[in-house]
């Protein structure tokens, strides 16, 4: 949510080609299929979960978040696909910026510049060796620490992190993780795709709230904990892509060019959809971070996912929402009028055959930002704009934006 006051200034608030990658579950009609529509289909590029994290904000900055991607491919509005012929690679630079691509000046090293240097590269990262100070950051990679290899050790589990590799910070318990950059002392910052999703999100000037949690089917996980199927069905309806995390169960880091210790083998893709078939097989639907198109299909919790190069089996899930950000609110006569930034993203339920904006919107209202309780002055709203009553001029009132899942 976000919140401003309605006095104008005062505001609170790959490397490899996937090989026979269709899934095609057995002949079945289906109970359920749902997605989300308009989801980016990104080229690997620089990192898996460099890839899908740029799917996830190539998403959001299409459904409502229009400050997440700026640079001039697509005119400023991330594409759906990564094409050259469609002179679309530069949105790469989302997740990975680059010297002179998508705006950027020849002379100014960007993520790729001072951290990649060839995939599963251990040694250190090209800034060391030439000698110069690593840039700002600027690009997703830069806040999930992605390819940088500064690390010596990550959860108790390997050191990194090496070129094309980030890593996530689990609760091993099977216990939900929720992001809290700053205030994460035993987490070294920018080590964690999931507080780095957050951080990044600051730093384009909005607020999201971002959680990890490893699988409810994950051998590490006992006691009814872990991440559930229908919960990722829940996340889907809301209209929010969520980050899958795959790795080798029994590999929490390994030897590489003699040294000792590096990232695991992972591979990072995003879930869209879900489909479940008449017998009750649970399937999910996902980009796989190689452009594979639609219709990519595996069972929820069957090992391996991917066939061919890559048999990785769902260790856990990240998942992300960008929350509502109040871009302008002005009085006009008796009325304050209010804007803001926040989800229109579209689901779509093949079976009934229905499109549905997947989340609503509430206004509340209350005299302080710190306000134990907040008044609610809105029906649910699909617009992203809200005009009631304007307070008496009394010190102030603060209003926030909450969203909530339509169905």
């Amino acid at each position: 949510m976000s919140c401003k006051s309605w006095r104008p200034g005062r505001a609170c608030a790959l490397w490899a080609l996937l090989a026979g990658s269709l899934v095609t579950p057995r002949v079945h009609a289906q109970l359920e299929d749902v997605r989300i529509e308009g989801v980016p289909d990104y080229e690997w590029h620089a990192g898996c979960f460099g890839t899908a994290t740029g799917n996830l904000m190539g998403f959001w900055d299409r459904n409502g978040f229009p400050e997440f991607y700026t640079g001039p491919t697509g005119g400023g509005v991330a594409p759906l696909n990564s094409r050259a012929s469609q002179g679309n690679q530069g949105i790469f630079s989302l997740w990975a910026s680059k010297a002179g691509r998508d705006g950027r000046p020849a002379n100014l090293p960007g993520h790729e510049d001072d951290y990649y240097g060839a995939y599963e590269g251990v040694f250190a990262d090209p800034y060391l060796t030439a000698g110069r100070q690593e840039h700002t950051p600027d690009c997703i990679g830069d806040f999930i620490g992605l390819s940088q290899n500064k690390w010596a050790d990550l959860g108790g589990e390997c050191r990194g992190n090496i070129d094309g590799f980030s890593y996530v910070h689990w609760d091993r318990s099977g216990a939900r993780r929720w992001a809290r950059p700053g205030f994460e002392p035993s987490i070294p910052e920018g080590s964690d795709i999931v507080s780095g999703l957050v951080a990044w999100t600051r730093f384009r000037g909005g607020e999201a709230s971002s959680f990890c949690q490893l699988t409810d089917f994950n051998p590490a996980v006992s006691g009814g904990r872990g991440f559930t199927y229908a919960e990722l069905k829940a996340e889907i309806r809301a209209g929010r892509p969520v980050l899958l995390f795959m790795q080798p169960t029994s590999e929490l880091s390994r030897t590489l060019s003699g040294v000792q210790g590096v990232n695991p083998e992972i591979h990072g893709m995003l879930a869209y959809g879900y489909w479940v078939a008449d017998d009750g097989t649970e399937y999910v639907r996902y980009r796989t971070s190689w452009a594979s198109g639609d219709q990519m299909l595996s069972p929820w919790t069957a090992a391996p996912w991917l066939p061919g190069t890559l048999g990785f089996p769902l260790r856990g899930v990240i998942g992300y929402q960008p929350l509502p950000r109040i871009r302008a609110i002005r009085r006009e006569g008796t009325e304050v009028v209010l804007s803001w930034d926040g989800s229109t993203a579209v689901v779509r339920d093949g079976v009934a055959g229905e499109r549905r904006q997947a989340q609503r919107f509430l206004v509340e209202r209350a005299a302080s930002p710190d306000a134990a309780a907040w008044t609610i002055v809105s029906d649910p709203l699909e617009a992203r704009e809200f005009r009631g009553p304007a307070p008496a001029e009394d010190g102030g009132t603060f209003y926030r934006v909450r969203s909530v899942p339509a169905w």
